[in-house]
């Protein structure tokens, strides 16, 4: 009975199923057996990428909003965000002076009072010309980000009276 069992492993172990050997169909190759008559095929309906974000999004910003996190929002736009954008948020950045398209001033009533979710999901979707960058931006950055656009809201309707007193008389020298 042993002689049998080891004769049996013996034949067993001497099968090659080695995955080299088994058939496959060359990359793009043309193939009958499929509808598109290639043998690359396009995802089902649904696919979600393995990547893909697909936790739920708060509605609000789940970071507490420091400093840090200003400071990485700042750095962050200015590397994705400014070159259309501008530093200040107004449109007026690079890309735009070369031709392409001017996005909206963050000062426009609609975006004053916009939700910092909806910068997010514009960052992670794209809008209008804009392409998506959910893909480039990681959340935690684009809830960053939005922060930051809310600071530079608030920089360029900042009331005066909000100022300290020597950037208050700074800006009075400045008038005209």
């Amino acid at each position: 009975m042993r002689a049998l069992a080891l004769m049996l492993v013996l034949l067993l172990a001497g099968c090659s199923q080695k995955m080299e050997a088994q058939p496959r169909q060359n990359p793009l190759a043309a193939t009958p057996l499929s509808d598109t008559q290639s043998s690359a095929r396009t995802p089902p309906a649904g696919t979600v990428a393995t990547d893909a974000d697909v936790g739920l999004v708060p509605a609000d910003n789940p970071h507490a909003v420091t400093m840090a996190l200003l400071q990485r929002g700042q750095q962050r736009f200015e590397i994705f965000c400014a070159p259309c954008h501008g530093k200040a948020g107004d449109g007026q950045g690079m890309i735009p002076a070369h031709g392409f398209p001017h996005p909206p001033d963050y000062a426009t009533p609609a975006l004053l009072h916009a939700s910092e979710r909806h910068f997010y999901d514009v960052i992670t979707n794209g809008y209008g010309v804009m392409f998506p960058y959910g893909d480039r931006v990681p959340p935690a950055d684009r809830w960053a980000i939005a922060a930051y656009i809310r600071v530079l809201q608030y920089a360029r309707n900042a009331p005066v009276a909000d100022l300290p007193p020597d950037l208050e008389t700074k800006l009075e020298e400045q008038k005209p």
